[in-house]
């Protein structure tokens, strides 16, 4: 088995100058790289005899809105030789596309499609660029920090048409406002200081 320590010093020799930063977390070496290497990136840490990371475990992303590159792109690899895992990651923006790594791993396009279509991260190169998780004309990416929880259209079905129908999304009532206060008066006698609450309560009168 590769240490995290072993595994830093490996990766920071195969790819050089590529390695944009590199820190461990939680026991997990994480690389930045360029956006536009990233292609190149996980071949060299493919073909690499001393690493090895032949498997492509999955891809995500995560929404920053505040940063003027909002996307971080996750690639988690997986060396089954070496039992070492790596996580290499890209910043990315609304507009520039990141290459896509199909050519290196082959099951990487279905998570470029899931990227895609939860956050709107565009890859360059790939072959069936389309929505796999929403329904056929959704719009927008509901996993962006900045996409209503509510959504923008609904799905029913409407018993007069016969068919599911889709329509903007109505609130008929405000969000429900729910009062955590409890409704019990002090749980010992020793303690008779009000709870938040109390004063909902009816007094009950305490035998001696």
């Amino acid at each position: 088995m590769m240490t995290v320590e072993q595994l830093q010093i490996e990766v920071t020799r195969a790819l050089g100058v590529d390695v944009v930063s590199m820190f461990v977390d939680r026991g997990e070496l994480i690389v930045v790289v360029g956006r536009t290497r990233i292609a190149d990136v996980l071949s060299v840490l493919r073909d690499d005899p001393a690493l090895e990371m032949t498997q492509l475990v999955d891809i995500c992303g995560v929404d920053y809105p505040e940063r003027s590159e909002r996307f971080e792109i996750v690639y988690n690899l997986l060396s089954m030789r070496k039992n070492a895992r790596l996580r290499v990651k890209l910043l990315t923006d609304e507009r520039s596309p990141v290459p896509t790594c199909v050519g290196v791993h082959s099951g990487a396009g279905w998570f470029e499609r899931e990227v895609w279509d939860m956050y709107g991260v565009g890859f360059s190169g790939n072959p069936d660029l389309r929505r796999i998780l929403t329904d056929y004309g959704f719009e927008g990416h509901p996993l962006r920090k900045d996409f209503p929880l509510s959504g923008y259209v609904e799905v029913r079905y409407d018993n007069t048409l016969k068919r599911v129908i889709y329509e903007p999304v109505t609130l008929p009532q405000d969000f429900r406002s729910f009062d955590f206060m409890s409704p019990w008066e002090g749980m010992t006698e020793i303690n008779r200081r009000a709870l938040p609450g109390d004063e909902k309560a009816t007094p009950i009168e305490v035998k001696k």
